[in-house]
Protein backbone atom coordinates (compact mmCIF):
# COMPACT_ATOMS: atom_id res chain seq x y z
CA UNK A 1 0.00 0.00 0.00
CA UNK A 2 1.47 3.36 -0.98
CA UNK A 3 2.54 5.87 1.63
CA UNK A 4 1.80 9.60 1.45
CA UNK A 5 3.94 12.22 3.05
CA UNK A 6 2.51 15.56 4.05
CA UNK A 7 4.75 18.54 4.57
CA UNK A 8 3.06 20.85 7.10
CA UNK A 9 3.88 24.48 7.25
CA UNK A 10 4.78 25.16 10.92
CA UNK A 11 3.61 28.70 10.67
CA UNK A 12 0.01 27.63 10.15
CA UNK A 13 -2.39 26.89 13.03
CA UNK A 14 -3.85 23.45 13.82
CA UNK A 15 -7.13 24.06 12.08
CA UNK A 16 -5.37 24.90 8.81
CA UNK A 17 -3.20 21.77 9.08
CA UNK A 18 -6.22 19.54 9.55
CA UNK A 19 -7.91 21.17 6.57
CA UNK A 20 -4.81 20.51 4.36
CA UNK A 21 -4.80 16.83 5.44
CA UNK A 22 -8.51 16.52 4.74
CA UNK A 23 -8.13 17.93 1.24
CA UNK A 24 -5.35 15.50 0.46
CA UNK A 25 -7.33 12.54 1.77
CA UNK A 26 -10.30 13.54 -0.34
CA UNK A 27 -8.12 13.83 -3.46
CA UNK A 28 -6.59 10.42 -2.86
CA UNK A 29 -9.98 8.92 -2.36
CA UNK A 30 -11.18 10.11 -5.73
CA UNK A 31 -7.97 9.32 -7.78
CA UNK A 32 -5.97 6.64 -6.09
CA UNK A 33 -2.57 6.03 -7.85
CA UNK A 34 -1.79 2.50 -9.08
CA UNK A 35 1.28 0.48 -10.02
CA UNK A 36 -0.01 0.14 -13.61
CA UNK A 37 0.43 3.82 -14.22
CA UNK A 38 4.05 3.72 -13.23
CA UNK A 39 4.64 0.59 -15.34
CA UNK A 40 3.09 2.27 -18.41
CA UNK A 41 5.34 5.25 -18.02
CA UNK A 42 8.41 3.06 -17.77
CA UNK A 43 7.30 0.98 -20.80
CA UNK A 44 6.79 4.09 -22.90
CA UNK A 45 10.17 5.42 -21.96
CA UNK A 46 11.71 2.05 -22.97
CA UNK A 47 9.97 2.20 -26.37
CA UNK A 48 11.25 5.72 -26.87
CA UNK A 49 14.76 4.59 -26.08
CA UNK A 50 14.39 1.62 -28.50
CA UNK A 51 13.21 3.97 -31.30
CA UNK A 52 16.09 6.30 -30.67
CA UNK A 53 18.48 3.32 -30.90
CA UNK A 54 16.92 2.29 -34.23
CA UNK A 55 17.23 5.86 -35.52
CA UNK A 56 20.90 5.90 -34.56
CA UNK A 57 21.39 2.54 -36.33
CA UNK A 58 19.71 3.87 -39.50
CA UNK A 59 21.82 6.99 -39.42
CA UNK A 60 24.93 4.83 -39.13
CA UNK A 61 23.83 2.78 -42.16
CA UNK A 62 23.19 5.98 -44.16
CA UNK A 63 26.65 7.23 -43.33
CA UNK A 64 28.10 3.90 -44.42
CA UNK A 65 26.18 4.05 -47.73
CA UNK A 66 27.36 7.60 -48.39
CA UNK A 67 30.91 6.46 -47.76
CA UNK A 68 30.47 3.65 -50.28
CA UNK A 69 28.97 6.03 -52.85
CA UNK A 70 31.87 8.41 -52.43
CA UNK A 71 34.32 5.52 -52.87
CA UNK A 72 32.50 4.42 -56.07
CA UNK A 73 32.52 7.97 -57.46
CA UNK A 74 36.25 8.15 -56.79
CA UNK A 75 36.79 4.90 -58.67
CA UNK A 76 34.63 6.09 -61.60
CA UNK A 77 36.59 9.35 -61.76
CA UNK A 78 39.83 7.40 -61.78
CA UNK A 79 38.56 5.16 -64.62
CA UNK A 80 37.43 8.21 -66.63
CA UNK A 81 40.85 9.76 -66.18
CA UNK A 82 42.49 6.57 -67.48
CA UNK A 83 40.08 6.44 -70.45
CA UNK A 84 40.79 10.08 -71.32
CA UNK A 85 44.53 9.42 -71.14
CA UNK A 86 44.17 6.40 -73.44
CA UNK A 87 42.02 8.34 -75.93
CA UNK A 88 44.57 11.14 -75.98
CA UNK A 89 47.30 8.62 -76.72
CA UNK A 90 45.21 7.03 -79.48
CA UNK A 91 44.54 10.47 -80.96
CA UNK A 92 48.24 11.27 -80.94
CA UNK A 93 49.00 7.92 -82.61
CA UNK A 94 46.39 8.58 -85.32
CA UNK A 95 47.77 12.06 -85.91
CA UNK A 96 51.23 10.57 -86.36
CA UNK A 97 49.84 8.03 -88.81
CA UNK A 98 48.14 10.77 -90.83
CA UNK A 99 51.32 12.85 -90.90
CA UNK A 100 53.61 9.95 -91.73
CA UNK A 101 51.36 8.39 -94.36
CA UNK A 102 49.72 11.45 -95.91
CA UNK A 103 51.69 10.94 -99.11
CA UNK A 104 50.47 7.37 -99.57
CA UNK A 105 47.73 7.98 -102.10
CA UNK A 106 46.57 4.38 -102.51
CA UNK A 107 42.77 4.25 -102.49
CA UNK A 108 42.48 1.39 -100.01
CA UNK A 109 45.04 2.77 -97.53
CA UNK A 110 43.54 6.25 -97.43
CA UNK A 111 40.10 4.74 -96.86
CA UNK A 112 41.37 2.71 -93.90
CA UNK A 113 42.89 5.82 -92.31
CA UNK A 114 39.60 7.61 -92.71
CA UNK A 115 37.66 4.79 -91.07
CA UNK A 116 40.03 4.50 -88.09
CA UNK A 117 39.77 8.22 -87.46
CA UNK A 118 35.98 7.98 -87.68
CA UNK A 119 35.83 5.33 -84.96
CA UNK A 120 37.80 7.34 -82.44
CA UNK A 121 37.02 10.99 -83.04
CA UNK A 122 34.14 12.24 -85.16
CA UNK A 123 35.53 15.70 -85.87
CA UNK A 124 38.92 14.35 -86.96
CA UNK A 125 37.25 11.75 -89.14
CA UNK A 126 35.41 14.37 -91.15
CA UNK A 127 38.58 16.37 -91.65
CA UNK A 128 40.62 13.33 -92.70
CA UNK A 129 37.99 12.10 -95.08
CA UNK A 130 37.71 15.48 -96.70
CA UNK A 131 41.40 16.04 -97.21
CA UNK A 132 42.67 12.50 -97.85
CA UNK A 133 39.72 10.36 -98.80
CA UNK A 134 38.41 13.28 -100.87
CA UNK A 135 41.40 12.85 -103.17
CA UNK A 136 40.15 9.38 -103.95
CA UNK A 137 36.54 10.47 -104.27
CA UNK A 138 37.63 13.67 -106.17
CA UNK A 139 34.13 14.31 -107.36
CA UNK A 140 34.26 11.85 -110.22
CA UNK A 141 30.58 12.59 -110.61
CA UNK A 142 31.48 16.19 -111.50
CA UNK A 143 33.81 15.01 -114.26
CA UNK A 144 31.18 12.58 -115.55
CA UNK A 145 28.44 15.20 -115.52
CA UNK A 146 30.77 17.62 -117.28
CA UNK A 147 31.63 15.08 -119.97
CA UNK A 148 27.96 14.24 -120.48
CA UNK A 149 27.11 17.85 -121.32
CA UNK A 150 26.13 18.30 -125.00
CA UNK A 151 28.95 20.77 -125.84
CA UNK A 152 31.66 18.48 -124.43
CA UNK A 153 30.19 15.44 -126.13
CA UNK A 154 30.16 17.42 -129.39
CA UNK A 155 33.87 18.10 -128.87
CA UNK A 156 34.52 14.36 -128.53
CA UNK A 157 32.40 13.73 -131.58
CA UNK A 158 34.59 16.05 -133.62
CA UNK A 159 37.75 14.26 -132.46
CA UNK A 160 36.27 10.84 -133.26
CA UNK A 161 35.36 12.08 -136.73
CA UNK A 162 39.04 12.81 -137.42
CA UNK A 163 40.24 9.53 -135.91
CA UNK A 164 37.89 7.45 -138.08
CA UNK A 165 38.77 9.64 -141.10
CA UNK A 166 35.24 10.91 -141.61
CA UNK A 167 34.69 13.66 -144.16
CA UNK A 168 32.86 15.75 -141.53
CA UNK A 169 33.93 19.37 -141.82
CA UNK A 170 32.60 22.73 -140.65
CA UNK A 171 33.05 25.40 -143.34
CA UNK A 172 35.52 28.03 -142.07
CA UNK A 173 33.07 30.95 -142.56
CA UNK A 174 30.46 29.14 -140.46
CA UNK A 175 32.98 28.41 -137.71
CA UNK A 176 34.09 32.04 -137.77
CA UNK A 177 30.48 33.19 -137.48
CA UNK A 178 29.92 30.93 -134.46
CA UNK A 179 33.06 32.32 -132.82
CA UNK A 180 31.96 35.92 -133.36
CA UNK A 181 28.47 35.14 -132.08
CA UNK A 182 29.80 33.65 -128.83
CA UNK A 183 32.14 36.59 -128.23
CA UNK A 184 29.33 39.08 -128.82
CA UNK A 185 26.83 37.19 -126.63
CA UNK A 186 29.06 36.89 -123.58
CA UNK A 187 30.24 40.50 -123.88
CA UNK A 188 26.69 41.82 -124.19
CA UNK A 189 25.51 39.76 -121.20
CA UNK A 190 28.47 41.00 -119.18
CA UNK A 191 27.62 44.62 -119.94
CA UNK A 192 24.02 44.16 -118.83
CA UNK A 193 25.10 42.47 -115.58
CA UNK A 194 27.69 45.18 -114.98
CA UNK A 195 24.90 47.77 -115.03
CA UNK A 196 22.98 45.72 -112.44
CA UNK A 197 25.89 45.17 -110.07
CA UNK A 198 27.63 48.53 -110.55
CA UNK A 199 31.35 49.22 -110.45
CA UNK A 200 32.11 47.86 -106.99
CA UNK A 201 35.45 47.33 -105.29
CA UNK A 202 35.25 43.61 -106.07
CA UNK A 203 34.80 44.32 -109.78
CA UNK A 204 37.81 46.64 -109.87
CA UNK A 205 39.99 44.22 -107.90
CA UNK A 206 38.95 41.31 -110.12
CA UNK A 207 39.85 43.15 -113.33
CA UNK A 208 43.17 44.34 -111.91
CA UNK A 209 44.01 40.82 -110.70
CA UNK A 210 43.14 39.41 -114.13
CA UNK A 211 45.45 41.86 -115.89
CA UNK A 212 48.21 41.18 -113.36
CA UNK A 213 47.97 37.41 -113.94
CA UNK A 214 48.03 37.86 -117.72
CA UNK A 215 51.30 39.80 -117.39
CA UNK A 216 52.84 37.56 -114.71
CA UNK A 217 52.21 34.13 -116.27
CA UNK A 218 54.27 34.77 -119.44
CA UNK A 219 57.26 35.84 -117.33
CA UNK A 220 57.60 32.79 -115.11
CA UNK A 221 56.56 30.28 -117.78
CA UNK A 222 59.12 31.78 -120.17
CA UNK A 223 61.98 30.78 -117.87
CA UNK A 224 60.56 27.27 -117.48
CA UNK A 225 60.31 26.88 -121.25
CA UNK A 226 63.83 28.27 -121.73
CA UNK A 227 65.16 25.08 -120.17
CA UNK A 228 64.40 23.21 -123.41
CA UNK A 229 63.50 25.87 -126.00
CA UNK A 230 65.02 28.94 -127.57
CA UNK A 231 63.84 32.43 -126.69
CA UNK A 232 61.49 32.75 -129.69
CA UNK A 233 59.48 29.59 -129.07
CA UNK A 234 59.59 30.07 -125.29
CA UNK A 235 58.18 33.59 -125.62
CA UNK A 236 55.46 32.53 -128.08
CA UNK A 237 54.27 29.64 -125.89
CA UNK A 238 54.50 31.71 -122.70
CA UNK A 239 52.37 34.44 -124.30
CA UNK A 240 49.76 31.86 -125.28
CA UNK A 241 49.48 30.64 -121.68
CA UNK A 242 49.33 34.17 -120.33
CA UNK A 243 46.36 34.91 -122.54
CA UNK A 244 42.94 33.28 -122.31
CA UNK A 245 40.59 30.99 -124.21
CA UNK A 246 37.17 32.58 -124.48
CA UNK A 247 35.62 29.22 -125.41
CA UNK A 248 36.98 27.59 -122.23
CA UNK A 249 35.49 30.48 -120.26
CA UNK A 250 32.12 29.96 -121.97
CA UNK A 251 32.28 26.21 -121.26
CA UNK A 252 32.90 27.00 -117.56
CA UNK A 253 29.82 29.25 -117.50
CA UNK A 254 27.79 26.44 -119.06
CA UNK A 255 29.12 24.02 -116.42
CA UNK A 256 28.15 26.39 -113.58
CA UNK A 257 24.64 26.71 -114.98
CA UNK A 258 24.33 22.93 -115.16
CA UNK A 259 25.49 22.64 -111.54
CA UNK A 260 23.13 25.39 -110.35
CA UNK A 261 26.00 27.55 -109.03
CA UNK A 262 25.48 31.31 -109.18
CA UNK A 263 28.09 33.64 -110.68
CA UNK A 264 28.37 37.26 -111.73
CA UNK A 265 28.44 37.98 -115.44
CA UNK A 266 30.75 40.97 -114.98
CA UNK A 267 33.60 38.43 -115.05
CA UNK A 268 33.37 38.60 -118.84
CA UNK A 269 34.91 42.08 -118.62
CA UNK A 270 38.22 40.41 -117.79
CA UNK A 271 38.20 38.33 -120.99
CA UNK A 272 39.35 41.05 -123.44
CA UNK A 273 41.59 42.73 -120.88
CA UNK A 274 43.65 39.54 -120.44
CA UNK A 275 44.32 39.20 -124.15
CA UNK A 276 46.67 42.13 -124.78
CA UNK A 277 49.27 42.15 -121.94
CA UNK A 278 50.73 38.68 -122.75
CA UNK A 279 51.47 39.69 -126.33
CA UNK A 280 53.35 42.81 -125.23
CA UNK A 281 55.22 40.93 -122.46
CA UNK A 282 56.17 38.18 -124.90
CA UNK A 283 57.69 40.64 -127.35
CA UNK A 284 59.63 42.34 -124.55
CA UNK A 285 61.02 38.95 -123.50
CA UNK A 286 62.11 38.23 -127.07
CA UNK A 287 64.00 41.52 -127.21
CA UNK A 288 65.63 40.97 -123.81
CA UNK A 289 66.77 37.37 -124.25
CA UNK A 290 67.86 37.13 -127.88
CA UNK A 291 71.43 37.81 -128.93
CA UNK A 292 72.38 41.21 -130.31
CA UNK A 293 72.73 39.80 -133.80
CA UNK A 294 69.22 38.37 -133.70
CA UNK A 295 67.55 41.42 -132.23
CA UNK A 296 65.34 43.40 -134.53
CA UNK A 297 62.98 46.29 -134.27
CA UNK A 298 59.27 45.57 -134.16
CA UNK A 299 56.66 47.77 -135.78
CA UNK A 300 55.08 48.55 -132.43
CA UNK A 301 52.10 50.22 -134.08
CA UNK A 302 51.24 46.92 -135.75
CA UNK A 303 51.88 45.02 -132.55
CA UNK A 304 49.59 47.26 -130.48
CA UNK A 305 46.95 47.16 -133.17
CA UNK A 306 47.02 43.37 -133.14
CA UNK A 307 47.05 43.27 -129.35
CA UNK A 308 44.14 45.64 -128.74
CA UNK A 309 42.02 45.54 -131.89
CA UNK A 310 41.99 41.92 -133.02
CA UNK A 311 38.47 40.46 -133.16
CA UNK A 312 38.82 38.30 -130.03
CA UNK A 313 39.57 41.45 -128.00
CA UNK A 314 37.64 44.15 -129.82
CA UNK A 315 34.28 42.36 -130.13
CA UNK A 316 33.82 41.41 -126.44
CA UNK A 317 34.77 44.95 -125.36
CA UNK A 318 32.45 46.50 -127.93
CA UNK A 319 29.50 44.25 -127.07
CA UNK A 320 30.11 44.87 -123.36
CA UNK A 321 29.80 48.60 -123.99
CA UNK A 322 26.59 47.96 -125.95
CA UNK A 323 25.22 46.00 -122.99
CA UNK A 324 26.13 48.79 -120.57
CA UNK A 325 24.42 51.43 -122.73
CA UNK A 326 21.22 49.49 -123.44
CA UNK A 327 20.86 47.74 -120.08
CA UNK A 328 17.89 45.55 -119.23
CA UNK A 329 15.72 46.80 -122.10
CA UNK A 330 18.38 45.83 -124.63
CA UNK A 331 18.70 42.42 -123.01
CA UNK A 332 14.96 41.75 -123.37
CA UNK A 333 15.07 42.75 -127.02
CA UNK A 334 18.07 40.55 -127.88
CA UNK A 335 17.41 37.63 -125.52
CA UNK A 336 16.02 35.40 -128.32
CA UNK A 337 19.34 35.88 -130.09
CA UNK A 338 21.92 36.18 -127.31
CA UNK A 339 20.36 33.70 -124.86
CA UNK A 340 18.05 31.19 -126.53
CA UNK A 341 20.52 30.25 -129.27
CA UNK A 342 23.61 30.32 -127.06
CA UNK A 343 23.81 26.66 -125.95
CA UNK A 344 23.14 25.34 -129.43
CA UNK A 345 25.79 27.54 -131.04
CA UNK A 346 28.30 26.61 -128.33
CA UNK A 347 27.66 22.91 -128.95
CA UNK A 348 28.21 23.26 -132.69
CA UNK A 349 31.30 25.42 -132.19
CA UNK A 350 32.89 22.80 -129.90
CA UNK A 351 32.21 20.21 -132.57
CA UNK A 352 34.46 22.26 -134.85
CA UNK A 353 37.02 22.64 -132.03
CA UNK A 354 37.12 18.86 -131.68
CA UNK A 355 37.94 18.57 -135.36
CA UNK A 356 40.74 21.14 -135.06
CA UNK A 357 42.20 19.64 -131.87
CA UNK A 358 42.30 16.12 -133.30
CA UNK A 359 44.10 17.35 -136.41
CA UNK A 360 46.71 19.04 -134.22
CA UNK A 361 47.48 15.90 -132.23
CA UNK A 362 49.99 14.83 -134.86
CA UNK A 363 51.95 18.00 -134.15
CA UNK A 364 52.47 16.80 -130.56
CA UNK A 365 55.11 14.42 -131.86
CA UNK A 366 57.27 17.46 -132.48
CA UNK A 367 56.75 18.90 -128.99
CA UNK A 368 57.93 15.91 -126.97
CA UNK A 369 57.09 14.89 -123.42
CA UNK A 370 58.39 18.15 -121.96
CA UNK A 371 55.84 20.37 -123.69
CA UNK A 372 52.99 17.90 -123.19
CA UNK A 373 53.70 17.84 -119.44
CA UNK A 374 53.97 21.63 -119.47
CA UNK A 375 50.59 21.94 -121.23
CA UNK A 376 48.91 19.87 -118.50
CA UNK A 377 50.68 21.01 -115.32
CA UNK A 378 50.95 24.75 -115.94
CA UNK A 379 47.15 25.22 -116.20
CA UNK A 380 46.77 23.54 -112.80
CA UNK A 381 49.46 25.79 -111.30
CA UNK A 382 47.90 28.91 -112.81
CA UNK A 383 44.44 27.88 -111.63
CA UNK A 384 45.76 27.37 -108.10
CA UNK A 385 47.30 30.84 -108.09
CA UNK A 386 44.01 32.19 -109.40
CA UNK A 387 42.06 30.48 -106.63
CA UNK A 388 44.34 31.96 -103.97
CA UNK A 389 43.84 35.44 -105.45
CA UNK A 390 40.06 34.88 -105.61
CA UNK A 391 40.05 33.80 -101.96
CA UNK A 392 41.95 36.96 -100.92
CA UNK A 393 39.63 39.22 -102.92
CA UNK A 394 36.58 37.45 -101.50
CA UNK A 395 34.97 36.17 -104.69
CA UNK A 396 32.04 33.79 -104.59
CA UNK A 397 32.66 30.14 -105.57
CA UNK A 398 31.11 30.65 -109.01
CA UNK A 399 33.19 33.75 -109.78
CA UNK A 400 36.28 32.02 -108.40
CA UNK A 401 35.84 29.15 -110.84
CA UNK A 402 35.53 31.54 -113.77
CA UNK A 403 38.61 33.46 -112.63
CA UNK A 404 40.66 30.27 -112.20
CA UNK A 405 39.58 29.09 -115.66
CA UNK A 406 40.73 32.39 -117.15
CA UNK A 407 44.10 31.93 -115.44
CA UNK A 408 44.39 28.28 -116.52
CA UNK A 409 43.37 28.63 -120.16
CA UNK A 410 45.62 29.34 -123.13
CA UNK A 411 45.01 31.28 -126.32
CA UNK A 412 45.03 29.46 -129.64
CA UNK A 413 43.57 32.31 -131.73
CA UNK A 414 44.61 35.84 -130.73
CA UNK A 415 48.17 35.19 -129.55
CA UNK A 416 49.10 32.83 -132.41
CA UNK A 417 47.91 35.47 -134.89
CA UNK A 418 50.06 38.11 -133.19
CA UNK A 419 53.08 35.81 -132.90
CA UNK A 420 52.96 34.91 -136.60
CA UNK A 421 53.15 38.63 -137.35
CA UNK A 422 55.81 39.66 -134.84
CA UNK A 423 57.87 36.52 -134.12
CA UNK A 424 58.03 34.51 -137.35
CA UNK A 425 61.03 32.58 -135.96
CA UNK A 426 58.72 30.73 -133.53
CA UNK A 427 57.25 27.41 -134.67
CA UNK A 428 53.40 27.65 -134.84
CA UNK A 429 53.05 23.87 -134.44
CA UNK A 430 54.45 24.21 -130.92
CA UNK A 431 52.40 27.06 -129.47
CA UNK A 432 49.17 26.18 -131.30
CA UNK A 433 49.20 22.41 -130.72
CA UNK A 434 50.00 22.64 -126.99
CA UNK A 435 47.21 25.15 -126.36
CA UNK A 436 44.62 23.60 -128.67
CA UNK A 437 45.33 19.86 -128.61
CA UNK A 438 46.38 19.47 -124.94
CA UNK A 439 45.40 22.35 -122.66
CA UNK A 440 41.99 23.08 -124.18
CA UNK A 441 40.70 19.46 -123.97
CA UNK A 442 42.24 19.04 -120.51
CA UNK A 443 40.46 22.13 -119.19
CA UNK A 444 37.00 21.44 -120.57
CA UNK A 445 37.04 17.74 -119.62
CA UNK A 446 38.99 17.47 -116.36
CA UNK A 447 40.21 20.95 -115.44
CA UNK A 448 36.90 22.70 -114.79
CA UNK A 449 35.61 20.00 -112.35
CA UNK A 450 39.08 19.83 -110.78
CA UNK A 451 39.14 23.58 -110.15
CA UNK A 452 35.66 23.43 -108.64
CA UNK A 453 36.87 20.69 -106.31
CA UNK A 454 39.73 22.97 -105.26
CA UNK A 455 37.21 25.72 -104.57
CA UNK A 456 35.23 23.37 -102.34
CA UNK A 457 38.43 22.69 -100.36
CA UNK A 458 39.46 26.35 -100.07
CA UNK A 459 35.99 27.71 -99.34
CA UNK A 460 34.82 25.02 -96.85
Amino acid sequence: MPCYYIFVDATKNGYQVLQQVGDLAQAVAHHPPTLNDESNIVARESKILACESKILACESKILACESNIFACESKILAHETNIFARESKILDDESNILVDESWNLGDEYIFSITMSATCNNQFLSLDCKYKLGGLVEMDVSLIVSNILNPPVLAFFLGMVAVFVQSDLEIPPPVAKMFSLYLLFAIGFKGGVELVKSGISQEVILTILAAMLMSAFVPVYTFFILKIKLDAYNAAAIASSYGSISAVTFIAARFFLNQQGINFDSYMVAAVPLMGSPPIIVGLILVNLFTTDGDKREFAWSDVLKEAFFNSSVFLPVGSLIVGVLTGESGWHKLSPFTQDLFDGVLTFFLLDMGLLAARRIKDLEKTGAFLISFAILIPVVNATIGLLIAKVIGMSPGDSLLFSVLCASASYIAVPAAMRLTVPEANPSLYVSTALAVTFPFNIIVGIPLYLYGINLFWS
